[in-house]
């Protein structure tokens, strides 16, 4: 008997549901993030994101999304000299990273060298609660190091060992650019790791979460959402503003490309949003840390660019940044590498991803969504030799 999809109720309804790649689809219940499109909220844990940014740090940020609060002071401390103790590259992950070729672009290397960590870590094979959570740690402290040890390689450089006692960013760009960073770069730097630790489910979360439902490792989840990370319609996009801003050159020129763009209907990365209606309430806070410190390396003419591309494209378009559009001029601004900009997205979003898989652990249940099947019905089978015929 032949059944077309028309004649399966349950099916229809996946299919209304289903339109428009998942968009308004509720796929879980979270108690981490939450995000106000209409309103340009983002709240971590019920602490709104401006607040965090104005006033915490990324290692207390990742303290309350791990654990589900902030920290007391003795709390803290003992968090922070655990974390502290996992500051460090297994020697074989080292190994490994001189072994990638050249052409071996930075994302490709931590998704691979990631994923071998999990043969090096004393917790393998634990797959307990305090377990998972040390894992965790390790994770958020030795991608950095990943990040910055292999662009030093790719350079003919050694890697730098980190310097305890000191936060996730200021041992990044130590151990990248081989000095201490000055202090304003560094919080700047650290408020950009907390405005991206987590975003509710972006896709690359949604990654780890169908990974970590299925009771795969936590080394496994992650490199999932690394996977889905390195493409360009999620974290490659804060590249593609680069990308755009040394194509324009001058602040002069910027009108005249984007118009040409918007006139043919060429997207212009670093704007619009599938959740916010109004401007992404990150996009500030980075601006403004983009300026101070554009005026502190005097590398002010990428961040003149940037300002005249949102200029143009609002008044043009009326479609409000998100927050690819500043950090990439920030991460320019402190001398970052351009290849470097989705990685770095990576350092802060581990946190993000490691608190939706426990979530996920927590009551988990596979994660199995319909698709709705378009292709033909009704056929029936006949021999290769009547096929030939």
């Amino acid at each position: 008997m032949k059944t077309t999809f028309e004649e399966v109720p349950a099916l229809q309804e996946t299919k209304r549901q289903s339109e428009g790649g998942l968009a308004e689809i509720v796929a879980c219940s979270s108690e981490i993030c939450f995000i106000d499109g209409n309103k340009g909220r983002l709240v971590y844990r019920g602490y709104d994101v401006l607040d965090l940014a104005a006033q915490s740090t990324f290692e207390e940020v990742a303290y309350l999304l791990w654990y589900g609060c902030l920290p007391r002071t003795t709390e803290f401390k003992a968090f922070l000299d655990g974390f502290t103790g996992s500051m460090s590259l297994p020697v074989e992950t080292t190994m490994i990273l001189r072994m990638f070729p050249k052409a071996a672009t930075p994302m490709e290397v931590i998704r691979t060298a990631v994923s071998s960590l999990g043969h090096w870590d004393p917790d393998s094979g634990n797959t307990r609660l305090d377990a998972s959570l040390r894992k965790a740690q390790r994770l958020t402290l030795r991608i950095p190091l990943l990040i910055a040890a292999h662009q030093r390689l790719r350079q003919g450089l050694e890697p730098i060992k980190p310097i305890p006692g000191h936060g996730i960013a200021y041992n990044f760009l130590y151990t990248l650019q081989g000095r201490e960073p000055d202090p304003v770069i560094e919080r700047a730097f650290d408020v950009a790791l907390i405005l991206h630790a987590d975003h509710e489910l972006n896709a690359s979360t949604f990654a780890a979460r169908v990974t970590s439902a299925t009771m795969s490792d936590i080394y496994s989840s992650v490199t999932s959402a690394i996977g889905t990370l390195k493409g360009p319609l999620h974290g490659g996009a804060n590249m593609e503003v680069m990308q755009l801003i040394e194509e324009i050159g001058e602040p002069s020129r910027a009108i005249g490309v984007i118009l040409d763009k918007l006139a043919n209907n060429i997207k212009i990365p670093g704007f619009g949003h599938r959740v916010y209606r109004c401007e992404d309430p990150r996009v500030d806070v980075l601006r403004k840390h983009a300026c101070s410190i554009t005026r502190l390396t005097g590398n002010i003419k990428n961040y003149e660019i940037t300002r005249e591309i949102e200029r143009v494209v609002v008044e043009k378009t009326k479609v409000f940044p998100n927050v690819d559009l500043y950090s990439a001029s920030l991460y320019s601004a402190i001398g970052l590498p351009v290849e470097l900009f989705t990685p770095i997205f990576a350092i802060s979003r581990t946190v993000g991803w490691t608190s939706h898989i426990f979530e996920q652990w927590s009551n988990n249940r596979l994660i199995r969504p319909r698709a709705e099947y378009t292709g033909p019905t009704g056929l029936h089978y006949r021999s290769i030799e009547e096929r030939s015929r």
